[in-house]
């Protein structure tokens, strides 16, 4: 596997990743007992961090990353292991 197919499949795992962590800690403007401003919406997050979310994105996408290069090393799980989907030969 080069380097390019490394870092984009590594973007993939962090952008998913980012968009699975990203409602984890996050508080309504009710939960926090804020006031909420003219025009927002109330199930808008008062307390929105990106840099956490971008930190636990990273930490994650770096352990099924890591998962996923050692699976295509290692080759523990195949197309061949799955049923029904056995390529054509």
């Amino acid at each position: 596997m080069n380097w390019y197919a490394i870092f984009a499949i590594y973007v993939l795992f962090w952008v998913i990743s980012a968009f699975l962590v990203l409602p984890f800690g996050l508080r309504t403007p009710d939960e926090t007992g804020e006031a909420l401003l003219k025009g927002q919406a109330d199930s808008a997050p008062s307390n929105f961090r990106p840099g956490r979310v971008m930190l636990r994105a990273t930490l994650l996408s770096a352990v099924l990353f890591g998962l996923y290069y050692a699976n295509y090393v290692q080759g523990w799980v195949t197309i061949d292991n799955i049923p029904g989907l056995h390529p054509p030969r």
